[in-house]
C-alpha cells in the first residue's frame, strides 16, 4: 500500500483521445495516483463522446467510483474542431469498449475544478491534456486557483518545433487560442515554486511509442499470444489479447500508429498525454526552463502560437517551467511496468468476479 503522504491528488481535464487514453490508464496504474474528478473537455472528439470514452475506460479498469464531469460543448468563442480522422470516430481508434451503464456527474466541469481545489487547498495537482477551456471557465469562477493548486500540468504548445495544427500552432491551443491566454495569464500569480509544468510537441515528440512497446506491455500483463503488431497487417486489424485492457489499448493505438505513417512520421504513435501524466506524478522524469508564455490571438498566420520569452524581453516574470528534456527510454520503461501490472492484476480480478468481459 502506498504511503499516503506520497499521494499526488489530482484534477484530470481530458480531451479522451487515443494518448489520453494512455495517460488515464498510466494514472490508474499508478499507486500514488489519487483520482478525485475527470473531466472531459471537447477537442479531439465532442465533449459528449470524451464523457463516454471516460466513463468506459472506468469501468473497464474497475473504477467505476470515480467522477466523470461533462465540460463545455465549446471552445470559448470559436467553434468547435474535432479531429476524428487522427483518433477515429469516437476518439478511440479501433476500439470497441463495453458502454458504461453510468451517467456524468450532475456538477460541470467548471464547478469540480473549482469546489475539489478549494475542499484541498494547496494539495492538488490539475492535470490538462485537451484544450484550457474548462479551466478557462474555471478560473473565471474562482480567480483564486492558481494559489489553491499545487501544481498545474499542461500538455500543450509548441515553442522551438513546428506545430501539428497550423505551422505554428499546437492541437490543444489551437481549438480554444482564448481559453489557454486565460490560463496562461491568471497563472502567473502562482508562486514561484508551483509554476505550472508546459509539455510541449518540443519534448512530447520525442515519446515514440511503437509496436515493440505494444509487445512489451502484452508480456508484462500476461497477456496470449504475443500482441505482434505490423506495419503489414490489413489496416484495421484487431487485437487478439487475452487481457481486456491491453486488447483494447492496442486496437486503439493501431489507429493512432496508422494516422502516424499515413502522414510520413513512421509506423509510431507521439504519445503526448501519458508523458504529461507522468510529470504529474514525478516532476523529476524531465529538466525544465522557465519561460514567459504567451498566446498568439490576432495573426493571420500565427493564431494559437505559444510564444515564449526565455530572456525576460517582455519584463515579465516567467509563469511556466516548460519541460525541454527527457529520457524516453526511462518513461516508456516506467509505463510498461505499470500498466502491465495493473491489466494483468484487473484480468485476475475480473476473472474472480465473473466480470462480462470474460462471460461467453
Amino acid at each position: 500500500m502506498t504511503d499516503e503522504s506520497a499521494w499526488v491528488p489530482l484534477i484530470l481535464d481530458l480531451d479522451t483521445g487515443i494518448d489520453d487514453s494512455l495517460a488515464l490508464l498510466y494514472l490508474l496504474a499508478s499507486p500514488e495516483a489519487e483520482i478525485l474528478t475527470v473531466a472531459s473537455t471537447a477537442g479531439n472528439v465532442p465533449a459528449a463522446q470524451v464523457a463516454a470514452n471516460n466513463l468506459a475506460w472506468l469501468d473497464l479498469c474497475g473504477r467505476p467510483d470515480v467522477e466523470v464531469t461533462l465540460g463545455s460543448p465549446v471552445p470559448l468563442t470559436d467553434p468547435l474542431r474535432t479531429t476524428e480522422d487522427t483518433h477515429g470516430p469516437q476518439g478511440i481508434g479501433y476500439a470497441e469498449l463495453p458502454a458504461s451503464g453510468r451517467r456524468v456527474s450532475t456538477r460541470s466541469a467548471t464547478q469540480a475544478w473549482v469546489e475539489v481545489a478549494r475542499s484541498r487547498p494547496g494539495e492538488v495537482t490539475g492535470l490538462v491534456t485537451g484544450p484550457l477551456t474548462n479551466l478557462a471557465l474555471a478560473l473565471r469562477l474562482e480567480p483564486a486557483l492558481p494559489q489553491l493548486l499545487r501544481r498545474l500540468v499542461v500538455m500543450g504548445g509548441a515553442f522551438n518545433h513546428p506545430g501539428n495544427t497550423t505551422p505554428e500552432s499546437e492541437w490543444n491551443i489551437s481549438v480554444d487560442p482564448e481559453a489557454a491566454q486565460e490560463v496562461f495569464a491568471a497563472f502567473s500569480a502562482a508562486p514561484a515554486d508551483r509554476r505550472p509544468i508546459v509539455c510541449p510537441l518540443d519534448i512530447t515528440e520525442t515519446i515514440e511509442m511503437r509496436p515493440e512497446h505494444l509487445r512489451r506491455l502484452a508480456a508484462a500483463a500476461g497477456s496470449v499470444p504475443a500482441e505482434i503488431v505490423t506495419e503489414l497487417d490489413p489496416p484495421g486489424t484487431r487485437s487478439a489479447a487475452s487481457v481486456p485492457i491491453i486488447r483494447h489499448l492496442s486496437d486503439a493505438v493501431r489507429f493512432y500508429l496508422e494516422f502516424h505513417r499515413d502522414h510520413g512520421q513512421g509506423f509510431l504513435a507521439h504519445m503526448h498525454d501519458p508523458f504529461a501524466a507522468a510529470l504529474a506524478l514525478d516532476p523529476a522524469l524531465a529538466e525544465y526552463r522557465p519561460a514567459t508564455v504567451d498566446v498568439e490571438l490576432a495573426g493571420t498566420l500565427t493564431r494559437g502560437c505559444t510564444v515564449a520569452d526565455w530572456h525576460g524581453m517582455w519584463g515579465r516574470s516567467p509563469n511556466v517551467d516548460v519541460a525541454v528534456r527527457t529520457d524516453p527510454d526511462a518513461f516508456f520503461a516506467r509505463l510498461v511496468d505499470r500498466v502491465g501490472a495493473f491489466a494483468r492484476d484487473q484480468t485476475d480480478t475480473d476473472l474472480r468476479t465473473g466480470s462480462d468481459e470474460f462471460r461467453t
